[in-house]
């Protein structure tokens, strides 16, 4: 089949996510043809054949000292997405005219769903982000957090509206509350498949945000290695602070940092979260804050005992979540994940009733 794939560009685990079903699709057969936005053009450009990439305008989020910046992402998103509209209408008619799609996946990407929608296409939902609107959360996970849910929730039900299937990826089982919904164990990326984790003594340490003297004051006070990554954009070499070592992006370093650590420090972001739980790293989240999503997946984390959750970083933050560390890595050695092979057989099947007219 011909598939328009739409991959969100804010934060990267929508693109690291969706290179691994993009290359399962491939491998099947399929004709691809991908619409991004922001770092997950380049990134996908890298792994697929760039012609096959297109670039639009996506929204994204402003972020200070580690919270969302409400009246500046909304600025920047009007200016910048006013900007884009003849880009977008460009690639809108150019894949009418040389790709003709017959199915659309997004992930959580709109521009593909309402080009899905307009055509008549049959439509498939992968991301992660789905659940908040399709799942009953329990209150103890909620709690404190009600108005923050009820306006994500609301946000999400208007995203992708009536697709055809929902396919969530999540290292949390809520019961679903609406049709059309699958729930599946994390999408992981073949880099991280199958390897070996160690236990060693240091904390890999991983932030979006530049910044954050509270959280760096934290780690000094832990009295341990921390390996730091994303606090200090744009360097080329490490930078070593006594016990803090800033690193610079290696996908390779990255992932055997994780796989050797002895805990993980970070926000709340859903990919890396769910590496660690495949490795069974113990994790404090600590959330960009008035990010709900961010803020779900840390208090399902320490909900389930997979770590500890923490609206803010300071000493006793970290200490109690060393403290925490055994009991966290007893119940993280439990779960065993096969989220790959379960999601491509149960796409492809979906894929084969397209196909044969059955949407």
């Amino acid at each position: 089949m011909r598939i328009l794939y739409g991959v969100v560009g804010e934060g990267m685990g929508h693109a690291i996510r969706s290179r691994a079903v993009l290359e399962h699709l491939v491998r099947e057969g399929h004709e691809i043809h991908i619409v991004a936005s922001q770092r997950a053009v380049d990134f996908l450009r890298k792994h697929f054949d760039p012609t096959s990439v297109s670039r639009i305008h996506g929204l994204h989020m402003v972020t200070e000292d580690n919270r969302v910046r409400r009246g500046k992402t909304l600025w920047a998103n009007v200016l910048k997405g006013t900007a884009a509209i003849p880009g977008q209408i460009r690639t809108y008619f150019d894949l009418i005219e040389s790709f003709e799609p017959e199915a659309v996946i997004s992930d959580f990407e709109s521009w593909t769903y309402y080009f899905g929608r307009a055509h008549r296409l049959p439509v498939f939902s992968i991301d992660n982000m789905q659940i908040i609107h399709r799942c009953e959360l329990p209150s103890a996970v909620l709690d404190g957090y009600e108005a923050e849910f009820e306006i994500t929730k609301a946000f999400i039900r208007g995203k992708l509206p009536r697709a055809d299937h929902y396919f969530i990826t999540t290292f949390f089982q809520p019961p679903t509350r609406k049709d059309n919904t699958t729930l599946l164990p994390p999408i992981l990326r073949a880099d991280v498949l199958g390897k070996k984790a160690e236990d060693g003594e240091h904390l890999l340490v991983y932030q979006t945000s530049e910044g954050n003297s509270e959280l760096v004051k934290a780690l000094d006070d832990s009295g341990l290695e921390c390996r730091i990554y994303g606090m200090r954009r744009g360097i080329e070499s490490e930078q070593v602070e006594g016990r803090l070592r800033y690193r610079p992006f290696s996908e390779a370093g990255f992932i055997d940092d994780l796989r050797t650590s002895r805990g993980v420090v970070t926000g709340g972001g859903f990919t890396l979260m769910s590496e660690c739980v495949y490795l069974h790293k113990p994790t404090l989240s600590i959330p960009i804050e008035r990010h709900f999503e961010q803020i779900l997946n840390g208090r399902y984390l320490e909900h389930l005992g997979f770590g500890r959750f923490a609206a803010k970083a300071d000493a006793g933050v970290v200490g109690e979540f060393l403290e925490a560390i055994p009991d966290c890595a007893a119940k993280l050695a439990t779960v065993q994940q096969d989220g790959n092979k379960r999601l491509f057989a149960a796409l492809d099947e979906h894929l084969d009733r397209a196909a044969a007219g059955l949407y």
